[in-house]
Order: C-alpha cells, then sequence, then structure tokens
C-alpha cells in the first residue's frame, strides 16, 4: 500500500511533529510514503518512515536527486514543478494532508477529483455556497489519519487486500 502525505515545505512546529508520528505510523504499518520529497511536512513524515523501517518515494519538482531530503529512498525528478502534484496525489491509496497552503490545496483537489480519499489532520476545509463539504475526512490525530486512510484506501473499488 502507498499513502501519500501532502503538507507544507514549511510547517510549524506542531505540524512538523504530527507529520513525523503519521510517517512513524505507516513505517511500523510497512506502508509506502510517497510525498513531494521536499523539507517541512513531507520531511518530517519521511524521517518517521524511515525511523520505523518504512520505506519513502518523493516525488521531485526539479530534476536533481540531491534536491530530495535526506530520508527519501527513492527520489523521483520530474522537471515539473507544482505540476508534480498531480503525480502525488494519483500515486496514493490514499492522501493524509496536514497543514499547508496553496501548493497542499492543488493536491488535495487533484486527489479529490481523481476520487483518492483526502483525510485532514488540521488542515483545509472545503465548502460549497457556504455549506461544508465532507469531501475531507477529518482525523483528530496522527494514528487515527493512517486508519482512516488505510480503511479508505481499502475501499477503493477494484483494490483487493
Amino acid at each position: 500500500m502507498i499513502i501519500a502525505i501532502i503538507g507544507s515545505a514549511v510547517g510549524s512546529d506542531e505540524l512538523v511533529e504530527l507529520a513525523e508520528q503519521v510517517g512513524e505510523e505507516l513505517g511500523r504499518r510497512g506502508i509506502i510514503l510517497v510525498c513531494g520529497g521536499g523539507g517541512g511536512v513531507m520531511e518530517a513524515a519521511c524521517k518517521g518512515t524511515k525511523s520505523s523501517g518504512g520505506t519513502t518515494i518523493g516525488i521531485l519538482p526539479g530534476h536533481h536527486r540531491e534536491d530530495a531530503n535526506k530520508w527519501v529512498d527513492i527520489p523521483i525528478c520530474t522537471g515539473l514543478g507544482q505540476g508534480r502534484n498531480v503525480i502525488i496525489s494519483k500515486t496514493g491509496m490514499a492522501a493524509i494532508a496536514i497543514g499547508g497552503k496553496f501548493g497542499t490545496l492543488s493536491e488535495i483537489g487533484h486527489a479529490l477529483r481523481a476520487g483518492t480519499p483526502v483525510i485532514g489532520l488540521k488542515t483545509w476545509t472545503i465548502s460549497r455556497q457556504e455549506v461544508a463539504d465532507p469531501s475531507i475526512i477529518v482525523a483528530s490525530d496522527p494514528k487515527d489519519a493512517v486508519d482512516k486512510a488505510v480503511e479508505a484506501a481499502r475501499s477503493l473499488p477494484g483494490l483487493t487486500w
């Protein structure tokens, strides 16, 4: 199983700690993490995954493997800039959004449009005509986020686990 982690390259101490805990939980479960391969939330999640024996993939915006954070096992250079957000959102069987700015919001949008479940941990909310939209599944803590991501991924049509 591959779960995407999406979030800001510059995160608050709280968000970085949450991301590391999410990563640890993914690694403990043998789930592969895919992210943008940069700093902040992405780096913290990768660090957590590696600390618990997991594997990480970084979908990089540029042309250089060296741009990946030191916890990325498999750097994939795209040269696509923010266009790489589509690849991240389609690679994960579910996505966990942690905090984030407009880049994270774009990844959330791409994931939802592709039918990839999105679990939110202190991230964006969506509304339509001032009515809350339940598309982002809200998690209360890192373990809950991973539990909900795994459950959502397992419920996707055509996948067997």
